[in-house]
């Protein structure tokens, strides 16, 4: 399955609940599984952005519904890129001709 890697900012409402944010992680993981992903690593940051995780769902849409009903919570918003093990990116570099 593909991965992905999220960065993540606490919106206003988010922060101010901020002591709520280990359970909503707890559900957001269990509809991670629900749509078929898994939240695979969460991390905490320090910076731009509040925390970031790596995940893997069956496709690019199924990620798109999960991170739209979590932003549509109003905790969070997020930046998904997918991400290419190094043997998919030895793959394709390999390919290029």
């Amino acid at each position: 399955m593909p991965r992905y890697m999220t960065l993540v900012r606490w919106t206003q409402q988010g922060i101010a609940r901020i002591k709520d944010s280990t359970s909503r992680l707890d559900t957001a993981r269990k509809a991670a599984e629900a749509a078929g992903g898994k939240i695979h690593d969460w991390y905490m940051l320090m910076g731009k952005y509040d925390a970031m995780f790596i995940s893997e769902f069956p496709d690019d849409e199924a990620i798109a519904r999960f991170m739209l009903s979590v932003g549509a919570q109003g905790n969070v918003t997020t930046l998904t890129m997918k991400a290419f093990t190094e043997p998919e990116y030895r793959k394709i570099i390999a390919s290029i001709p």
